[in-house]
């Protein structure tokens, strides 16, 4: 017996007042619904209706029942709607990861743009740089800077960005300028965990790549902490383009061993596949993916700018 649907049937039948009444309502024989009405009161030890030639009367187990079966199917029809209308209208809680600056620079602003527009979905922002798992730690998306190993994730590029050298004016003026990556032996490191070796930088050359030893002066898992010791002058800062475009523009920095530099680095939107991409996923997607490309095409703009 399924229970789940005699149960149903059972309160169809008081509903409508009559096991004839629940057949038509429900397209099924009458016989059919007797017979599931039957078998749930035989699996209940109890019956539940007394039944006359004109009337249903529900007895003390019968009233008892139908109040409980009422309120769990509500509650059921309750959740599936909730779940169903996941995938009809923009709502629920969305949980996006991304790193610190990036997150603060160029992600938020967009989330309180989409956030105004989609009013019934709530945000969890998580800034972190260190790569969150999105099955472990239930993300829904996520923002990564970095090339991208194989996964099953599905990855939207939204734009590049370049690794950077930089000190102050004073610390070039009293410590000199590196002419070459093998020079940095003579200077102080001001590294960041998220991004780069503690113990040694890579460089290119043409095609050649080769990795040189640095001595890290400040080791520092935030990117404003690296970014505030190289502005004041304590060593040689590396980051990313985005993170220090306004103080190279401001000349509170300069660029080092520019000519050295590898490739850029993509920066991705990524989210797990599913066969049924939520609403709420997929307009937050549509919503950031221009938005988020169009800043970091400006970025790039002013970068090519400030090289020239």
């Amino acid at each position: 017996m399924d229970r789940f649907t005699a149960m149903q049937v059972f309160v169809e039948v008081l509903e409508c007042g009559s096991f004839s009444g629940a057949a038509r309502k429900l397209n099924k024989p009458q016989t059919t619904i007797s017979r599931q009405v039957k078998e749930l009161e035989e699996h209940l030890g109890a019956q539940l209706i007394l039944r006359t030639t004109r009337n249903l009367i529900l007895t003390d187990a019968g009233k008892s029942y139908l109040a409980s079966a009422k309120t769990l199917l509500a509650s059921l029809q309750e959740i599936e709607n909730e779940v169903k209308g996941e995938y009809k209208a923009p709502k629920g809680n969305l949980t996006i990861t991304a790193p610190v600056m990036m997150g603060r620079m160029h992600i938020f602003p967009l989330i309180a743009e989409y956030m105004k527009a989609y009013t019934d979905v709530s945000v969890r922002l998580i800034l972190t740089d260190q790569n969150m798992h999105l099955y472990e730690d239930l993300v829904d998306i996520a923002i990564r800077v970095g090339n991208l190993p194989n996964s099953e994730l599905v990855a939207k590029k939204v734009g590049e960005v370049h690794k950077v050298l930089c000190a102050s004016p004073n610390y070039i003026e009293t410590n000199g300028l590196p002419k070459s990556p093998f020079d940095l032996k003579e200077h102080d490191a001001i590294t960041f965990e998220g991004l780069d070796s503690a113990t040694q930088w890579r460089f290119y050359e043409g095609q050649n790549e080769f990795d040189v030893p640095v001595s890290s002066r400040i080791k520092a898992n935030s990117i404003d902490v690296a970014l505030q010791g190289a502005k004041n002058s304590l060593g040689i800062a590396r980051v990313l383009s985005y993170q220090v475009l306004p103080d190279l523009e401001n000349n509170a920095l300069v660029e080092v061993l520019g000519r050295y530099a590898p490739s850029p680095l993509p920066v991705n939107l990524l989210f797990i596949r599913q066969e049924f991409l939520p609403i709420k996923h997929r307009s937050f997607i549509d919503f950031v993916v221009p938005r988020l490309q169009a800043r970091l095409n400006e970025v790039s703009r002013n970068w090519d700018l400030l090289k020239h």
